[in-house]
């Protein structure tokens, strides 16, 4: 069953309202084109997404993150974001990624039951002798596969641990119908809980229902809740009420937490890499240098060449569109006509043309760190053209207004620019919630482009929030009200006379048959990174009490959340586990991420060892702290891969490399650490080609400059201490 549909027929052959899918798991193999294709839309067809291994991946995290399964870990009884953590003792956790997906996938079989379509039925009522019954293990004893011996209230081995004693108790096998009326049920209950919490508490968060999912999404006969302009979500207590979201701070834990550590420059606190720093620096100082800088010079609009709008308008498509799927490559001659009709002076869609154009132009010079200075930037004409535009458009509140900020925001992350893109998002955001506060606010052949913008403007939100302390705009209070993605209809209902105008012009006739369509990168980015802010919930929250302990639960789950990921990940943007380069721009990208997701992941085991050498000596420790530091290698060894995505990523992606510089350059000065690093030469080589890729970046922004400083310092003293330790000569 496909996860999403598109636009339905109604009777009379008028297109409906977008009716979102009740999430569950197809018994049999959807019909799919080859997976090296693009699957196109056309109507009346409702599929775009056909991957199902894809698909069963994201709904595996979905249902994972709802707490069916992490609340095997993790105890529900408190509040989400004060989340605690059962206190299992180290030795209890496998050292083998194997053994922990097993153990997982173990607590996790009577949902995997629930689920299988065509199960065949026990034969037991026909036996003639009766059967042992087996004991129930407890979830303890199914996470460490040891026998249980089932006793009532705990088990001895739960006893001995002082944890928890949780049964998992025989119950009645659920088809796909039963399955539909609980989660039916499950809205009506968590519709009920808010309106009455809504009643009595004005407004204010009340405590969720334990047997509410946490990651229910509204569908259509969610009448009720989606006629008002106070929305509930079921299943959470978040009331929205017009733009008050800042007032109800999100509860999913696959948002980013308001105050974290996951941000290059706290690792400069850490024991090991403070001594490679000449002076402390402050968390915020990137932030502060960013507020400072000299605003981008906006002179007045230069006259700009549209020779090459052919060119630029496929290579935009090409290249860029697929980082942001935010342009339909169908209605594309129709923005460009209007655009012409008016000499591009005016409107939407001339503004959403010219910002194409820039966007085009820019991607075909490469990375902007290896262009001269003495030149504008690619584009910058047409940029300019659209920014006088852009007061006009953004007094708007339209889904097109908000595609043109998302537009502009993409140009200014390439100009290295991440304070005044952030500054055009938070107004997008503005845009979305008011347009999403009510359903009947987006026509219906918007609703597509406004999903997609929204993704958008909260994934680059979520970039710019693990980097810098920034406010939060509230648009994450909305996630699980929109859809994903799904495919663009072709547009084959123009009338005769724009098929003439575009028939007219042989530049549209070839940038309608090269126009593609592509969500594959888009859908995994969503999913990765929504599993990112996950793990920043999770471990990275500022004053979190986590132990070595109650960690190893939590990391052994992400980790299989992100093993689940990249199992899922259809043939045209699945990578390689290797550092050995590949030519697919969008498969090294998305390498990068996985691989900076796992660091991140297990990161805390590199600080414990940092704070106590001892601590390396526990094998489960030492382990972590293997895929840890094997992970940030494969980042830094092809240290040029990470220009592939120099339009969306190259200010992160700097910043990514300096915390990883870090990480490397303290393990070298830990006896335990070093032992698991490679050769000294390979290491020294890696830092060093890091160094001059940052220098590279570093009249590009403020932030970055003191990145390139702090990376050289340490480096410098990294190379004193070790010869004064006697381990250089």
């Amino acid at each position: 069953m496909p996860l999403l549909r598109t636009p339905q027929l109604t009777s009379s052959g008028a297109k409906g309202p977008r009716v979102p899918d009740i999430c569950c798991f197809s018994s049999g193999t959807p019909d799919a084109p080859p997976a090296q294709k693009m699957p196109r839309v056309r109507k009346p067809q409702t599929t775009y997404w056909n991957n199902s291994s894809f698909i069963d991946s994201v709904l595996i995290l979905a249902i994972r993150e709802s707490g069916r399964v992490v609340r095997d870990i993790i105890d529900p009884s408190p509040a989400w974001g004060d989340i605690h953590v059962n206190q299992f003792q180290p030795e209890t956790m496998s050292t083998s990624p194997e053994r922990d997906k097993e153990g997982l996938i173990e607590s996790g079989s009577t949902l995997s039951n629930e689920l299988a379509g065509n199960k065949k039925r026990s034969s037991s009522e026909i036996a003639e002798y009766p059967r042992r019954r087996a004991t129930i293990a407890c979830q303890i004893c199914r996470l460490r596969k040891t026998r249980c011996n089932g006793a009532r209230p705990k088990c001895q081995l739960c006893t001995d641990l002082d944890a928890e004693c949780v049964y998992r108790e025989p119950g009645i096998k659920l088809d796909a119908g039963d399955k539909l009326i609980i989660e039916r049920l499950t809205r009506i209950e968590g519709l009920l809980q808010s309106s009455l919490a809504a009643h009595n508490t004005h407004f204010q968060l009340s405590s969720t229902s334990p047997t509410t999912s946490n990651d229910t999404n509204l569908g259509s006969d969610d009448a009720a809740a989606k006629s008002s302009n106070t929305l509930s979500v079921p299943g959470k207590t978040t009331t929205i009420v017009g733009l008050g979201s800042w007032a109800n701070p999100p509860t999913s834990i696959s948002t980013m937490p308001k105050v974290h550590t996951t941000p290059a420059l706290n690792l400069l606190n850490w024991p090991l890499i403070r001594d490679l720093v000449s002076r402390p620096y402050d968390p915020q100082t990137l932030l502060q240098l960013e507020m400072a800088r000299e605003p981008l010079r906006m002179t007045p609009p230069m006259p700009f060449d549209l020779s090459g709008a052919s060119t630029y308008v496929e290579a935009f498509f090409e290249r860029v569109n697929v980082w942001y799927a935010c342009v339909n490559p169908f209605t594309w001659p129709r923005y460009y006509n209007a655009a012409v009709s008016v000499g591009f002076r005016e409107g939407p869609e001339s503004c959403v043309v010219l910002l194409v154009l820039a966007l085009g132009c820019a991607t075909q010079y490469g990375s902007i760190a290896l262009l001269s200075t003495d030149r504008d930037p690619p584009g910058l004409s047409f940029f300019m053209a659209a920014w006088n535009l852009l007061p006009s458009v953004m007094m708007r509140n339209s889904v097109v207004s908000a595609q043109c900020i998302i537009l502009a925001a993409a140009y200014l992350f390439y100009l290295v620019r991440p304070l005044e893109a952030w500054t055009l998002l938070s107004n997008a955001s503005m845009k979305l919630q008011l347009l999403f506060g009510n359903p009947s606010r987006v026509p219906v052949q918007w609703r597509e482009l406004s999903v997609r913008v929204y993704w958008n403007a909260l994934l680059y939100e979520s970039d710019m929030l693990a980097e810098l302390d920034l406010p939060h705009s509230g648009i994450v209070n909305f996630e699980e009200l929109v859809d994903l993605p799904g495919g663009f209809d072709e547009d084959d209902d123009d009338d005769d006379e724009d098929e003439e105008e575009v028939s007219e012009s042989p530049t549209l006739k070839h940038i309608k048959s090269v126009g593609r369509d592509e969500l594959w990168y888009f859908l995994a980015e969503i999913a990765l990174r929504r599993l990112l802010n996950r793990v920043s919930h999770m471990i990275y929250q500022k004053d979190s009490t986590l132990t070595l302990a109650s960690l190893g639960p939590i990391v052994s789950e992400l980790d299989f959340q992100l093993s689940q990921w990249y199992e899922g990940l259809p043939q045209p943007v699945r990578f390689p586990l290797s550092h050995a380069p590949i030519s697919n721009p969008v498969q090294t990208v998305l390498r990068l991420r996985y691989f900076a997701c796992r660091t991140i992941i297990y990161r805390p085991y590199i600080l414990a060892v940092f704070e106590n050498e001892q601590t390396s000596t526990d094998s489960w420790v030492r382990e972590c702290c293997r895929r840890c530091l094997e992970a940030t290698f494969y980042q830094l060894e092809n240290i040029t891969s990470h220009r592939e995505g120099h339009l969306p990523y190259l200010w992160q992606g700097a910043l990514s490399m300096v915390s990883q510089s870090l990480l490397i350059m303290g393990a070298t000065m830990s006896p335990a650490l070093s032992a698991l690093l490679p050769s000294t030469f390979r290491v020294d080589g890696v830092i060093s080609s890091v160094i001059t890729e940052v220098d590279r970046y570093a009249h590009l922004a403020p932030s970055l400059k003191l990145s390139a400083e702090i990376l050289r310092d340490a480096e410098r003293r990294r190379q004193i201490c070790l010869r004064s330790a006697g381990k250089r000569t």
